[in-house]
């Protein structure tokens, strides 16, 4: 079961926006495994990719259309990644954005392809082709809630967010879905994330906004250290509310609407970590007092891999020294063992050099037997913090991933 995380059902509509949604039946016949969003004319894309160099052919069609012309659809399958696939999956990508276009009387290129699913096989394509209409004659402003069910794999329930709010009198909303539970590892962390507006936002700031927000959220999240070949967030600005457009960043319009966008991209960052396969533990890994970025997330992120760390945590083992070995062992240069702190929530377990005088065993082991809490570094050698989320490491994960081709 995920932590803590409700199902949205009842999302705002986003004016400007419509989705439609069918069912192939690519991999299960349940619920859709095709989603159509279609924009209005004054709508502006931007978008994030994984840099798996293996990225998946919708992955570099996305790129190449983004560059060429103006977005108007976006068409998403589960299922399948077509990831692996060579020649034949980029002309099958193709040939999807090509029978999306002709149904939506639009060119090409403003489609962008989106799949996720198995590696390494061709798309089923009679099964894509023969349910795009139905996803078109679906279509309606209302539909994010089966959008959240549509791009799931082996998420346990659906993610979504969604806000209204005012700037200078009129009302803007923000809805999004996020999925992904497994192959969860920055650059990016599988997931797929759309994230919406009616705000009219300039082009080149929203790819701005959209890369940083970006980075600091489902670039900051990780379950098992995989990347994935088809990682892509994409963020959508209608233009639709009744605003100027937001050029200037420095603007005070553009800072609230850039807060609020920073809650949708956090929230559905975490939701893939809540959901993390055979999760049971949300976990906060703070990094404090380095040198530099770069060094922070090395030691953060070697905390967040350790088998033996998120082992331990499942097991809710206050083995503390498994967390001080992953932080010694981080490749960090000129450590000083004795202005190092480690903390559980806020019980300290290292301090000068070892373990905490004032720290009891079952001190930590309270901490550990919830189900969310934080792991804080203090490295006492600089001003730079980053903060990573992860899981722990259970049963099911194994049991998921060696399952999850039959």
């Amino acid at each position: 079961m995920p932590v803590n995380l409700p199902i949205l059902k009842e999302f705002h509509p986003v004016p400007g926006l419509e989705i439609g949604f069918a069912n192939a039946g690519i991999k299960q016949t349940k619920r859709p495994d095709l989603v159509l969003f279609k924009l209005s004319d004054k709508a502006n894309v931007a978008g994030i990719f994984t840099l798996n160099a293996f990225c998946a052919a919708p992955v570099q069609i996305c790129k190449l259309h983004l560059a060429e012309a103006k977005p108007k659809c976006l068409i998403v399958n589960t299922g399948n990644a077509n990831a692996g696939t060579g020649e034949q999956g980029f002309q099958d990508a193709l040939k999807v954005c090509g029978e999306v276009a002709d149904l939506l009387s639009i060119n090409i290129n403003e489609v962008l392809p989106f799949s996720t699913g198995v590696i390494g096989e061709p798309l089923p394509m009679d099964k894509i082709l023969k349910a795009l209409p139905d996803s078109k004659s679906s279509l309606a402003e209302d539909s994010w809630y089966q959008a959240s069910m549509g791009i799931m794999t082996t998420d346990t329930q659906p993610k979504g967010y969604s806000k209204q709010f005012e700037i200078d009198g009129v009302n803007i909303t923000i809805s999004g879905i996020s999925k992904g539970a497994g192959m969860i590892m920055p650059n990016m962390a599988t997931m797929l994330g759309y994230i919406a507006t009616d705000a009219p936002i300039d082009k080149s700031l929203l790819q701005k906004w959209c890369s940083e927000l970006g980075d600091r959220s489902f670039n900051r999240i990780t379950v098992d250290g995989d990347t994935s070949t088809n990682d892509s967030c994409m963020l959508m600005a209608t233009g639709e509310a009744q605003i100027p457009e937001i050029v200037d960043e420095a603007s005070e319009s553009a800072q609230l609407l850039k807060e609020e966008l920073k809650l949708a991209f956090d929230y559905l960052a975490q939701a893939i970590v809540r959901d993390g396969e055979g999760a049971t533990k949300f976990v906060t890994i703070n990094v404090m007092e380095c040198q530099n970025q770069k060094e922070a997330l090395r030691i953060g992120y070697t905390v967040a891999h350790s088998p033996l760390v998120k082992t331990a945590l499942f097991a809710s083992d206050a083995n503390w020294g498994r967390i001080l070995a992953a932080v010694g062992r981080s490749g960090v240069k000129n450590m000083d063992l004795n202005a190092i702190q480690i903390y559980l929530d806020d019980v300290c377990i290292v301090r000068d050099g070892g373990r905490a005088k004032d720290y009891t065993e079952a001190a930590g082991a309270a901490v550990l037997k919830q189900d969310e809490l934080a792991i804080t570094v203090k490295m006492g050698r600089g001003d730079a913090t980053e903060t990573i989320w992860t899981t722990d490491l259970s049963h099911d994960y194994v049991s998921i991933n060696a399952d999850y081709r039959s």
